[in-house]
């Protein structure tokens, strides 16, 4: 098996189990509720349900960058030790932590020019990182080595798919996420907005349903547009949900009813994408058959 540790921060959600069980290191990006912020670990000294309920009671949430000095720090420890790294990042189209990895990872080659580390940018979010680094996993299992690991997540990013449905706009606008105007479409009552992650990493309302149920519905049959008809079964499935576990396991339910699915993960939407999308939201993400660019001229040309 390849050498090397993988890393990535809290925008990635993947579960606390998961993370133990394949040895990932964290980097955590710091977040804010009301007066208070957290910088260390997970949940950060609050439980998801905590953090939902108060978001749900008026709490304001937000969140903020890690900084190049946190980067320069982690990164010059493994050049020290002359080990491998390879760091997946929330989407540069959605904050500039990637950015100041790239200039922090600058910084350390100057001072070590052979260390071997790499950061990547995932153009994704939330569980949608989970998938790229599941990939990432499986590769260095089969004995990839790191550069060609992350080739293999260039070949491969714009397969993987991420896309969500919200209760509330109105988050997503507050963190400058989306415009007033989609926030204010996306309100109207009973009508559920559909979003994705579009192919430069950023979020782009797509649909809208008429209710909670036609909204996972939605999002199944958008899942089964991106694939070829001839397509039996998917290898991972992930499902990341907003204090909804109800409504991430129907989501399950309804994938298994159209597509066979080797593995699910279900996991919770942290509070640094949490912060952002709000109580009530449910993710998809799998790896389709097509690219995002693909998609996006299919079925969207010119939104």
């Amino acid at each position: 098996m390849s050498q090397f540790t993988i890393m990535i921060d809290t925008g990635n959600d993947l579960p606390p189990q998961y993370i133990e069980k394949h040895n990932l290191a964290v980097t955590p990006i710091p977040f804010q509720l009301d007066e208070n912020w957290h910088y260390k670990g997970r949940w950060q000294d609050i439980s998801s349900s905590e953090f939902y309920t108060k978001l749900r009671a008026g709490s304001k949430a937000g969140t903020t960058l890690i900084n190049p000095e946190t980067f320069a720090e982690v990164f010059t420890e493994y050049a020290k030790r002359n080990e491998p790294l390879l760091h997946i990042s929330l989407s540069s189209g959605l904050s500039g932590t990637y950015q100041n990895s790239v200039i922090a990872l600058g910084e350390v080659k100057e001072a070590y020019p052979d260390c071997q580390i790499f950061t990547f940018d995932s153009l994704n979010a939330a569980p949608g990182i989970g998938l790229l680094t599941a990939l990432a996993i499986k590769k260095r299992a089969e004995g990839l080595s790191l550069p060609d690991t992350v080739k293999f997540l260039e070949d491969n990013r714009d397969k993987c798919f991420s896309l969500f449905t919200v209760d509330d706009l109105h988050f997503l606008h507050r963190g400058g996420r989306v415009s007033k105007l989609q926030a204010v479409a996306g309100s109207i009552i009973g009508i559920k907005p559909l979003l994705n992650v579009a192919p430069d990493g950023t979020l782009k309302l797509k649909d809208k349903a008429r209710g909670r149920k036609a909204a996972l519905e939605t999002l199944v049959s958008q899942m089964q547009r991106s694939l070829n008809p001839d397509t039996k079964k998917l290898d991972t499935v992930l499902i990341g949900h907003g204090d909804c576990i109800d409504d991430a396991n129907t989501l399950a339910e309804l994938i298994k009813a159209a597509v066979d699915v080797n593995e699910f993960i279900i996991v919770e939407i942290g509070p640094v994408i949490g912060a952002h999308s709000g109580p009530g939201t449910v993710a998809l993400f799998f790896e389709a058959d097509m690219t995002r660019q693909e998609y996006e001229a299919k079925f969207y040309p010119g939104k």
